[in-house]
């Protein structure tokens, strides 16, 4: 696996970004179009069958994204109490869990400076994420 960076992080797995959203997607409007040309009982169905099933793979994604923001929560509280011995917790009050993510890829040396510069300058994940001078790549996020 190649070095991530900023350029690179991001995760696009092909079977469920591109095929599997886009299929969902295809099939939802087919229902649609169906359901005008020829309104029956059937057809009904199917739309609100399709329509479910992108509510479903909406919150199966969003789900588990925000079961692994938790983990990132609870794993940055405990770097940072390994870093400084101080708790993390009235820091993470003043920063969301977007910025919170965006700090978990920078390195040991520049987290703690990184943190305060990030709550004083109330920085958005993407200039955390470009602040890095020494990324630490994530390579088990989904």
């Amino acid at each position: 696996m190649k070095t991530q960076n900023f350029k690179n992080h991001p995760r696009l797995v092909f079977g469920y970004h591109q095929v599997g959203l886009l299929s969902a997607l295809i099939v939802f409007v087919w229902t649609i179009v169906n359901l005008i040309k020829d309104f029956n009982t059937n057809s009904i169905f199917m739309c609100i069958f399709a329509f479910s099933f992108n509510v479903i793979a909406f919150y199966v994604r969003s789900f588990a994204s925000g079961n692994q923001d938790r983990i990132i929560r609870m794993e940055m509280r405990y770097h940072y109490h390994l870093l400084t011995g101080v708790r993390f917790e009235p820091f993470e009050n003043q920063l969301t869990i977007k910025q919170i993510v965006a700090l978990r890829f920078a390195s040991d040396e520049e987290l703690v400076e990184l943190i305060n510069v990030a709550i004083a300058k109330k920085m958005t994940p993407k200039e955390i994420k470009l602040a890095i001078k020494n990324w630490k790549g994530d390579y088990q996020r989904v």
